[in-house]
């Protein structure tokens, strides 16, 4: 069962990879640049800002920050010490058979993407904090999430279930920081 769970992975990850083409490159590498979504991020911050008193801010700059410590700490122990399961781009069976966008393949292992993992978790968090000011705004956290685990596809560093699982862990510790930032927001406003 496991193995052709493995091999519907291996055969999927080398059908939309190879959807790509050199038209599209630049666009899936700038997307899946973190350091490109400075701006996004501060936009993000702002928001929240507007939603909260100063001393109530700094609790969620907290918890956000303690949310994407925990996700890339739990996406290396994943990748690193319990699956190590090798990246498509360090595979040798797929040698010649996928595209590689990314001018290097990264690490190793690839179970679970942490682009994945942190853009979902910041995501549901986000989302689920401003969805009473913003109505929709989760939803195009959620499309934002979603195209940024394929462009991990698209350039080769990831197979999709790295990615799902990714999403999965993400969405899961989005909420429950989303919980504890309310949870603290309580017990501060309360003092």
């Amino acid at each position: 069962m496991l193995e052709q769970l493995v091999q519907l992975d291996i055969e999927l990850f080398l059908y939309l990879n190879n959807l790509g083409s050199t038209s599209w490159d630049a666009f899936w590498m700038f997307y899946t640049t973190k350091f490109y979504w400075i701006p996004f991020y501060a936009v993000l911050l702002f928001l929240i800002f507007r939603t909260r008193t100063p001393k109530l801010f700094l609790i969620t700059i907290v918890v956000i920050a303690l949310m994407v410590l925990f996700t890339d700490q739990m996406t290396n122990v994943f990748k690193k010490v319990l699956v190590m399961r090798l990246r498509p781009c360090h595979d040798p069976t797929l040698e010649g058979l996928m595209r590689l966008v990314k001018p290097n393949c990264g690490g190793q292992y690839g179970f679970f993407s942490g682009h994945a993992s942190n853009s979902m978790a910041v995501a549901v968090f986000s989302g689920l904090l401003l969805r009473f000011k913003y109505k929709y705004f989760i939803f195009f956290m959620l499309l934002w999430s979603a195209a940024m685990g394929y462009s991990r596809i698209y350039i080769g560093v990831h197979f999709p279930l790295d990615v799902v699982c990714g999403m999965a862990f993400g969405a899961l510790s989005g909420f429950l920081f989303y919980k504890l930032d309310i949870y603290l927001q309580h017990r501060f406003r309360v003092r």
